[in-house]
């Protein structure tokens, strides 16, 4: 079975092609102007999505020595993401699989993230703990198989990768701020100060609207202007603040392995690409013995071989959705397929 995978929820535009468990291509292209604005233009995002969407599924097609005609199963993002961004990787594909006379599958974006870590040559076992960490989501999730997945707690307020924007910004590095956190972490004392990590009546939501405010609160007390913050100094801002980060993740997820019993562990989602997130997950799971897949850079930001996978093991299920289906921005009811 070859199947299809587009992917345009924020500012990634991606097509992959997976032949069964195969990646034959997985194509991926990034809006970097983005960076000028300090965040994701929705509007400029949706009209980069239609000018690249095309020309990367015939791409695709061309590295994978395929035409269109080869394509068994068309899937693309449904949500949740920005709803034009959406609307065009949605409606490409509804198009295709019409013209094509082609079974399709609405993907949501986040069940992509959970099941990544099957794209590896390593795959989880069932049940899995997953940990979703991405700029908009952050979820601890029980995913006892394909079609059974049991959250067990999410953000109440801001996810782990938007408060590292937001605090990149208090610190005047550039957007993305995953990537300039950590960078300026590496050269930082991560015990320099004591950021707060909340505690909530859910032992397995997080909360990181608090954490952000203690360090503009910091700034703020220490500093009179961001200019007059000492690299060295930001540097211990950074890489204390995502200390407090890591460990609320962390914590939470030893709360989850002490009261469930899972075979594997994945970590997953945009900030999974974050050095000391991989390295302490993967040292908790050497002590609870447990078997840890974290997908490799290239699937732990928004990509369609993620979505191609999903919508394959949704397939292989039984469904298949009607091309009436429409895209949905926020999370809502729309949530799990499934569980």
């Amino acid at each position: 079975m070859n199947i299809l995978g587009i992917e345009s929820s924020c500012d990634e535009t991606s097509t992959a092609i997976l032949s069964d468990n195969k990646i034959l291509s997985n194509l991926i292209s990034s809006q970097d102007f983005h960076a000028d604005y300090g965040g994701v233009i929705p509007e400029l995002s949706s009209r980069a999505h239609m000018q690249i969407v095309k020309p990367l599924v015939d791409k695709s097609l061309k590295e994978s020595n395929l035409k269109l005609g080869d394509i068994d199963l068309i899937t693309a993002t449904a949500g949740p993401g920005l709803i034009g961004a959406l609307l065009v990787g949605l409606t490409y594909a509804k198009g295709l699989a019409f013209s094509l006379n082609k079974p399709f599958i609405a993907v949501n974006h986040i069940e992509g993230h959970i099941f990544s870590g099957f794209l590896m040559e390593e795959k989880p076992e069932f049940p899995m703990l997953s940990l979703v960490v991405s700029g908009g989501h952050t979820l601890l999730l029980n995913v006892k198989s394909f079609t059974e997945i049991q959250q067990l707690g999410t953000t109440v307020d801001d996810a782990a990768g938007e408060a590292f924007d937001k605090v990149s910004k208090m610190l005047s590095f550039s957007y993305p701020g995953g990537p300039k956190i950590q960078n300026a972490s590496k050269n930082g004392d991560e015990d320099k100060i004591k950021f707060p990590v909340a505690e909530l009546k859910n032992p397995y939501n997080f909360s990181f609207s608090g954490l952000k405010t203690s360090v503009l609160r910091y700034i703020q007390k220490n500093f009179s202007d961001v200019n007059d913050i000492l690299e060295k100094e930001k540097n211990n801002i950074a890489a204390s603040f995502q200390k407090a980060v890591v460990n609320a993740l962390m914590q939470n997820t030893e709360r989850a392995l002490n009261n469930y019993d899972v075979k594997s562990i994945s970590l997953v989602g945009g900030v999974a690409a974050n050095e000391k997130l991989r390295n302490e997950i993967t040292l908790l799971s050497k002590r609870y013995d447990k078997t840890i897949i974290i997908p490799s850079l290239e699937f732990c930001g928004d990509n369609a071989a993620m979505i191609a996978f999903r919508g394959k093991s949704l397939y292989e299920a039984g469904r298949q959705d009607s091309l009436n289906v429409k895209p949905y921005p926020s999370l809502g009811e729309n949530y799990f397929h499934a569980g």
